[in-house]
Order: C-alpha cells, then sequence, then structure tokens
C-alpha cells in the first residue's frame, strides 16, 4: 500500500510537470505568440486612439467650461486643492480596487492567499490595483507640480481637469481589462495626462534653472530614452 500511494504521487507530479511544460510551450510558441500579439495590438491600438479622443474632448470641455476656483491666488490654496483631488482620485481607483479583491478572497478559497487559488477576475483585480499604485505615485506628482505653475483660479481648472480624466480613465482601464487584456488600453490617457503633465512641469522647472536650454534639454533627454526603448524593444525578424 505504501508503494502504491507513493508510485501515485510520482505519477501525478510527473503528470503535473507535464501539464506545465506543455503550457510552458503553448504559451513560448513563436506562431502562436506571433499571432495572437499582433491581434491584441491591432485592437489595443484602436482603443487607445477611440480613448484619445474621447479624453481629450472631456479635458477641455472641463478646463473651458468651468468656473474659475475663487482663493487660488496664493500657493497654499492650490496646494490643499491639489491634495484633495488626489484623496478623490485614491478613493475611487485605489480603495475600489483593494475592496474588489478584498470582496473576492472572502467569497472564495483566495481567502487563503497561500493556497494559490485564483479567478480570471481577481487576477485582473489585483494586476488593476497593482497598476493604479504605479499609476497613482505619477499622478499626484505630476498634479502637484501643474499646481505649482498654475498662479489662480482659471489656471487650476486644469488640476480638476486632468484629475477628472485620470479617474475616468483608471476606471475604463479596469473595466477593458475585465473584458480582454487588450481592452485595457481604453486606460492609457490616464498615464498619457501624467506624463505630459510632468513633462510641461520639468520644461518649466528647466525653464527657470537655465532659460531655454533648461526648458529644452530635459525634454529632448527624455525623448532619447524613450527612442531607445522603443529600439530596444522592437520585434526581431527571424531569418
Amino acid at each position: 500500500m505504501q508503494y502504491t500511494t507513493s508510485h501515485a504521487a510520482d505519477a501525478q507530479t510527473a503528470a503535473d510537470a507535464i501539464v506545465r511544460n506543455a503550457r510552458g510551450k503553448s504559451m513560448t510558441d513563436p506562431a502562436h505568440d506571433t499571432s495572437d500579439f499582433r491581434r491584441q495590438r491591432t485592437t489595443g491600438i484602436a482603443g487607445i486612439a477611440a480613448a484619445s479622443l474621447f479624453a481629450a474632448a472631456l479635458w477641455l470641455g472641463i478646463d473651458y467650461s468651468m468656473s474659475p476656483l475663487p482663493g487660488m491666488d496664493s500657493l497654499g490654496a492650490r496646494m490643499l486643492l491639489t491634495l484633495k483631488c488626489c484623496c478623490v482620485a485614491v478613493l475611487f481607483c485605489l480603495v475600489t480596487g483593494v475592496e474588489a479583491v478584498a470582496h473576492e478572497r472572502l467569497t472564495s478559497p483566495a481567502f487563503d492567499p497561500l493556497v494559490g487559488f485564483e479567478t480570471r477576475r481577481l487576477r485582473v483585480n489585483q494586476r488593476y490595483l497593482q497598476n493604479t499604485v504605479e499609476q497613482i505615485i505619477v499622478f499626484a506628482a505630476a498634479l502637484f507640480g501643474l499646481a505649482a505653475y498654475s498662479p489662480d483660479g482659471s489656471a487650476m481648472r486644469a488640476v480638476v481637469a486632468t484629475t477628472v480624466l485620470w479617474i475616468v480613465a483608471r476606471a475604463a482601464f479596469w473595466l477593458g481589462y475585465q473584458r480582454s487584456a487588450a481592452m485595457r488600453g481604453l486606460g492609457a490617457p490616464g498615464m498619457a495626462v501624467s506624463m505630459f503633465v510632468l513633462l510641461y512641469v520639468t520644461s518649466r522647472f528647466g525653464g527657470e534653472i537655465a532659460g531655454t536650454v533648461g526648458a529644452i534639454v530635459p525634454l529632448a533627454v527624455f525623448f532619447a530614452i524613450e527612442a531607445v526603448l522603443f529600439w530596444g524593444t522592437r520585434p526581431v525578424k527571424k531569418d
């Protein structure tokens, strides 16, 4: 009996290894990966293009239609408003992600994270949460920098518009990801607006230090890094 049990366990272990190897091969099959990647990339690019048009309209609509914010002449008032905007973003984007993962664990065997039980929805929610933690740092830095260079209530409308756009983009990323990995591209404008604001802030700061040269050099360096990243990650054609 002991030999039989041991033999069965060894057989199960071998079977599991075969399944893992088969999965690994299917994931690294060049033909499969290439066709699937191209299809998802096409879908993702289309989603990004559509979302970008909507995002631009939303940002401009808020910036131009919103009444100037009163009492924004002092830096302290602008920083306080920005902190409040960050709090709203954290509540609706980060806290909701935490809650989604928590509720998923409370109602499934995933209650014990060490068991390794995961549904697709849980995996998506976890990735959304991790991505939001990363993105919210970029967003917050950009928003406070933008507020520093927004001298009055009219200019501070850009802070509100950026906040609303970022929250909407996070929701689009999350909902799109639940449908397919490619559709998470709907949230791309959120990262884009944070990056553009950071570039603006960095250029303004560089201009204060070294004039026109100081404003241009940081942008040139950043785009040079982007070019290197694109070049380094380009698909390599096989003979």
